[in-house]
């Protein structure tokens, strides 16, 4: 009988721990949002380096999981974006290792979401010999995104820069007016109303 209520004990209490992994998912989630779009710029640099510490404990804690370790990549190339210069190249080094470990674990994680910040990496970061930026590599990583995430807002949002990047406006436009299009996602409209915007801009802009 002991072990049939240490059973039910267990059984129980499973929703909770899947529900504290997904609360604290979706907090650094919304935390990245606020600082991105929310926060001035001369803050950005402190808030994404304490929120890069913050996503170390939690990618120890759930080392077999790719969702930690995707936005252990976000956050650190944002952290990146908004520290520039040289000193920026080590963390997008450390971005792209948690990004590939990603893929190695679920590739399919966040709807893709590992393909798309690999991607976006790869065309935004200098090439050979500062850093690891090819064109080639961001192609192909923003395509696999779209494929597993057809309407996704940031996948159509940064193949449409990349298509910018490569001098092509037109079809850059296409891609930007689905970003406008895309359904909301649960939890995250901080994010999508930034998203949304950055788009808006470069249809203006193009």
């Amino acid at each position: 009988m002991r072990w049939l209520l240490v059973m039910m004990a267990w059984v129980i209490a499973m929703p909770l721990w899947g529900a504290d992994f997904e609360t604290e998912l979706n907090g650094i989630q919304q935390r990245w949002a606020e600082i991105q779009y929310q926060l001035p710029e001369a803050k950005q640099e402190k808030a994404f380096a304490d929120l890069a510490t913050d996503l170390e404990a939690f990618v120890a804690r759930h080392n077999d999981r790719a969702e930690p370790l995707i936005w252990q990549g976000v956050v650190l190339s944002t952290y990146a974006g908004a520290k520039g210069g040289l000193g920026a190249l080590g963390l997008v080094k450390d971005a792209r290792k948690s990004l590939e470990a990603a893929l190695a674990i679920d590739a399919d994680a966040l709807d893709g979401s590992a393909y798309t910040s690999l991607g976006s990496l790869y065309y935004q970061v200098p090439g050979w010999p500062l850093a690891f930026g090819n064109d080639d590599k961001a192609r192909d990583y923003l395509q696999k995104a779209l494929a597993i995430n057809p309407e996704g807002i940031d996948a159509n949002y940064f193949f449409g820069d990349f298509l910018l990047e490569q001098g092509e406006p037109e079809r850059a436009r296409a891609y930007f007016r689905k970003v406008l299009q895309a359904p909301a996602r649960p939890g995250r409209s901080v994010a999508d109303a930034g998203r949304r915007e950055q788009a808006r801009k470069r249809l203006e802009a193009n």
